[in-house]
């Protein structure tokens, strides 16, 4: 699979990023030759976590409110439950993702990363899935939840969804299909 000349937005929160739904889609998208960029609300650095534990910093290319969907063919949402929550409250953030939305381009999304998708008014019709706990904020948003690996949805977007860090491996395949 091949992403050359692809650029993807990784949207994430000052903190509270589960690691490895970060770094893994990160490297898969290098790996198939799509450039990456970390978008957050500030520059500087972002936060990590291995579940409740603080791992590694990542370095922010673009701050929330010098961006555009525009700039980018395809968008990813990582989980933690600290990120997801913080994003949603962020009123670029969600205007961002309904940008995305609105444009048809892909979205990826895994665990908590898609409470930012109920708060941009996305997800009703679609099915998706997400840690359990997000089950009925998808409900109560109009979606269809389930409870497997990877689900691809293709609507007015594709929706790449999964639901937990073991899921990586399925995630990043769809991805990758999804933004090819």
């Amino acid at each position: 699979m091949a992403l050359n000349d692809k650029t993807i937005a990784f949207l994430v929160g000052p903190e509270g990023i589960e690691q490895a739904e970060l770094v893994e889609p990160w490297k898969a998208v290098s790996d198939a030759g799509g450039t990456p960029k970390l978008i957050s609300q500030e520059e500087g650095e972002v936060q990590a976590y291995n579940h409740l534990t603080p791992a590694d910093t990542f370095p922010v290319d673009a701050s929330l409110g010098s961006v555009s969907a525009d700039q980018y063919d395809a968008l990813v949402l990582p989980g933690g439950v600290a990120n997801g929550d913080q994003v949603r409250t962020f009123p670029e953030a969600v205007s961002l993702v309904k940008a995305f939305a609105d444009a048809g381009k892909p979205i990826a999304v895994i665990c908590h990363g898609g409470w930012v998708l109920v708060e941009a008014g996305v997800v009703d019709g679609r099915t998706l899935t997400s840690w359990p706990s997000l089950k009925t904020d998808y409900r109560n948003a109009g979606a269809t939840w389930v409870d497997e690996e990877v689900v691809v949805d293709d609507g007015p977007f594709t929706l790449v969804s999964s639901r937990k860090p073991d899921d990586l491996p399925a995630f990043n395949r769809e991805l990758l299909k999804a933004f090819e």
